[in-house]
C-alpha cells in the first residue's frame, strides 16, 4: 500500500439529539467560553452495528481565536442491547461571521464550515470488543436538531 494512502471505510453515520434551549452556560474561563450541550438521544448505523445513542453531553469551549472545541461523551446501545461508551473530542472552523449566525442558532451552509473529529469506543460486550482497538475519525454536518457524523475506521 503506498504511504500516501490512509486506508479507511465506513464504521457509523451517528446522528445526535442536542438540547440547545437546556445548554448550561458556565461562562468565560481561561480556555474560552465553557457551555455543555445535553444530547438527549438519537441514532448510529453501519454495516456491523445499529442502535439508539443515550442520553450524554457536548462539553464545549469556545476559544478568543473563534475555534469552537467539542468533547463529546456519549453511551450507545446496540439494537442486541450491547452497551457501548463512545467519546470523541474535535472541532468547529468557521469564519468569524458565520461563527457569529452559528452562535444565534442559524443553520450554516456545509461550505460555511468544517466539522472534524477523532473517536474512541469502549465495550465490554463480546460481540463488540473489535471496537476497543479502532481508530476512528469522522466528519460532521450541522442540522436543526444537531449534528449528524460519519465515523471512519482507520486503517
Amino acid at each position: 500500500m503506498p504511504m500516501d494512502h490512509l486506508a479507511h471505510k465506513h464504521l457509523v453515520t451517528l446522528t445526535l439529539d442536542v438540547d440547545f434551549r437546556s445548554m448550561l452556560v458556565i461562562g468565560s474561563t481561561p480556555g474560552g467560553l465553557r457551555r455543555i450541550a445535553p444530547v438527549t438521544g438519537g441514532r448510529f448505523s453501519g454495516e456491523r452495528m445499529n442502535g439508539t445513542v443515550l442520553p450524554g453531553a457536548d462539553w464545549v469551549i469556545n476559544r478568543s481565536d473563534g475555534v469552537m472545541v467539542i468533547d463529546v461523551r456519549l453511551a450507545l446501545e446496540t439494537d442486541d442491547s450491547a452497551l457501548i461508551y463512545l467519546t470523541y473530542q474535535g472541532r468547529f472552523l468557521a469564519s468569524a461571521e458565520a461563527m457569529t449566525r452559528f452562535s444565534k442558532g442559524e443553520l450554516l451552509k456545509p461550505g460555511e464550515y468544517s466539522l472534524v473529529i477523532v473517536a474512541k469506543f469502549e465495550c465490554g460486550d463480546e460481540q463488540y470488543a473489535w471496537l476497543n482497538n479502532v481508530i476512528t475519525v469522522g466528519t460532521g454536518q450541522q442540522m436543526a436538531h444537531g449534528p449528524v457524523y460519519s465515523l471512519f475506521e482507520i486503517g
